[in-house]
């Protein structure tokens, strides 16, 4: 399937039978990788819950995807990586993004990715989301020790603001600080962290919960169900004024 918006931009129904299936997105290049172990611990606390999950995993260091233009949004929309994420994305039922904070942001190709979800994850007048309340969670590693979150937090607020707009729900996030081995040296240390991989074992266990239960009924908890209603109501109100 071309990831073109002039094919069909809704998010597809997903077969009630199909098996439980959640995409998992890493944006980490370092090898090895703090934010890729964290992804693979949370996909293993998934799969001990539902064993017969199927788990896509993308490494966007992987795949090349071109840069955002407005011929993402047309007829001339390039034929490239994002094909393979958008059939994944659109097949699933929970989505797990894992990124390092680089000079406090995500890297560029995973605001890139972000931007040309656009062109699928927007409906035509690019004002409505088409995920459907989708369930997500974000993952999140830093040089910075964990208690300067709450400012790392508003430095990507974009990310799961970006999920919401595009209709997803953002269940949780993760965040890892002092990814470092020592005063500026960079490296992966969540493999000698028992209980942040524990944490993220569990955080996987109850997202996958979540997600099964969203599959079932297309109901998510009361908390977000509230954020869902007032960002779709938001954008309904933006359309009819032409915004």
């Amino acid at each position: 399937m071309c990831a073109c918006p002039w094919y069909d931009v809704r998010m597809k129904t997903i077969d009630p039978t199909r098996p439980l299936t959640v995409t998992v997105i890493v944006a980490g290049t370092n090898e090895p990788s703090n934010s890729n172990m964290l992804a693979d611990t949370m996909i293993e606390g998934m799969k001990g819950e539902f064993p017969q999950m199927i788990v896509n995993k993308v490494r966007l260091k992987d795949i090349s995807i071109g840069h955002f233009n407005l011929e993402c949004y047309g007829t001339s929309c390039p034929i490239d990586g994002l094909t393979h994420v958008q059939s994944f994305l659109q097949e699933s039922h929970g989505v797990v993004i894992a990124t390092p904070v680089w000079n406090f942001g995500v890297p560029a190709h995973l605001k890139n990715l972000i931007d040309r979800m656009g062109a699928f994850a927007l409906d035509p007048s690019r004002s409505l989301g088409t995920f459907s309340g989708t369930p997500f969670f974000l993952i999140f590693t830093a040089g910075m020790p964990k208690a300067a979150w709450p400012f790392v937090r508003k430095t990507v607020s974009h990310v799961p603001i970006a999920i919401q707009y595009f209709g997803g729900s953002v269940l949780g996030t993760h965040f890892e600080g002092a990814c470092t081995k020592g005063r500026g040296v960079f490296g992966l240390v969540v493999d000698k962290r028992p209980q942040s991989l524990s944490a993220a074992k569990q955080k996987g266990a109850a997202f996958a919960r979540h997600v099964q239960a969203f599959k079932h009924t297309g109901t998510l908890p009361l908390r977000y169900l509230l954020i869902k209603k007032f960002v779709r109501l938001s954008q309904r109100i933006k359309k009819k004024l032409g915004l």
